[in-house]
């Protein structure tokens, strides 16, 4: 799991222009994405507890927030849970078991995959697992 800032933790080769009329972050550049979502969760929801074998996942926190909790699928370790504001984005590598529980004001967040995750193929690379939060 790797987590960053879109506003604060800009690198090269991405780039942030702001001007009077407001700004523009990149998020990627030259990243193959095949597919992107809006997921809206009520509060309190848990979602996730699963993992990919091929996709490789990217959730931009839009609203709300979320404990995401995360742990690699050979782990004997217990999962680990980072907090994610608006504006984070929270890559997830394939192997990588991942629960997200939406905050007291509920979450929007957008993921953008690489790999089948989409349409008719949404389930063809999900793994369900026992839930990994608070264990």
């Amino acid at each position: 799991m790797k987590i960053k800032n879109i506003w604060k933790d800009v690198k090269e080769p991405l780039e942030l222009h702001t001007d009077e009329r407001g700004s523009i972050v990149d998020l990627f550049y030259n990243e193959d994405i095949n597919h992107v979502a809006m997921v809206t969760s009520e509060p309190s929801v848990i979602r996730g507890n699963h993992y990919h074998k091929h996709t490789k996942q990217y959730t931009l926190i839009t609203n709300g927030s979320l404990q995401y909790w995360y742990k690699q699928i050979d782990s004997n370790q217990k999962a680990k849970m980072i907090t994610a504001q608006p504006g984070d984005l929270i890559t997830t590598c394939p192997y990588e078991i991942h629960a997200l529980l939406s905050g007291d004001k509920g979450s929007e967040f957008i993921v953008l995959t690489r790999g089948q995750r989409g349409g008719k193929d949404y389930e063809s690379d999900t793994f369900r697992v026992n839930s990994i939060i608070n264990e």
